[in-house]
């Protein structure tokens, strides 16, 4: 199996650095998750996670929790390091997204199980569906989260397909939220593709 870069701690800024750097690198994470987003329907977003936008997300936490002893820094590493994908899967923060708070409440009721409904597919193979929230349960009995951490586990076959030219579509089969979109942009099927390789 081909690995995907994990974060290292030797490659990480300081918090002095980072503060420096932070403008920038903000705004480049910002362009960059505009090209591995998709949007299904109007309150479900899939923000398709890689190196970089972890990399942001662990420098964030780093930076807001003032942490820059060892043992700190490699805590925040192992719980962001499996966000990232390992070169034979996609993983994708799922976001639902209802602005009322009235409404939110009652679909996130409504929604139980969604997590586990959402699903990729490569042209001319299955579907691939989520496997949700491997490191905590965020369902409980009355209603689901409002987000989500999804990992989608393709074969070598898929992945050939995807690399071939095919169109990769997405979707939520959830009976109170069905959505599809029969193919993602080419700009974002080219980002997912780079996670492949």
């Amino acid at each position: 199996m081909n690995n995907m870069p994990q974060i290292k701690r030797e490659s990480l800024m300081t918090l002095e650095a980072y503060a420096k750097a932070r403008k920038e690198f903000r705004a480049n994470v910002i362009e960059h998750k505009k090209r591995r987003t998709v949007h299904l329907g109007d309150h479900v977003t899939l923000l398709f996670e890689d190196e970089m936008t972890i990399r942001y997300q662990v420098q964030e936490m780093l930076r807001i929790e003032r942490i820059f002893e060892e043992e700190g820094i490699e805590d925040e590493l192992a719980a962001y390091n499996p966000l990232v994908p390992d070169g034979m899967n996609l993983k994708s923060t799922l976001l639902i997204e209802y602005e009322d708070v009235a409404e939110r409440a009652r679909m996130l009721a409504q929604l139980k199980g969604i997590e586990d409904k959402i699903w990729l597919q490569v042209a001319g193979r299955s579907p691939v569906f989520a496997i949700a929230d491997e490191d905590l349960e965020r369902e409980n009995d009355d209603k689901t989260a409002s987000v989500h951490f999804l990992r989608f586990e393709f074969t070598e076959g898929m992945i050939q397909t995807l690399k071939g030219g095919a169109d990769i579509a997405a979707g939520c089969d959830h009976p109170q939220y069905r959505a599809k979109l029969a193919e993602i942009s080419p700009i974002t099927r080219q980002a997912l593709i780079a996670d492949f390789s």
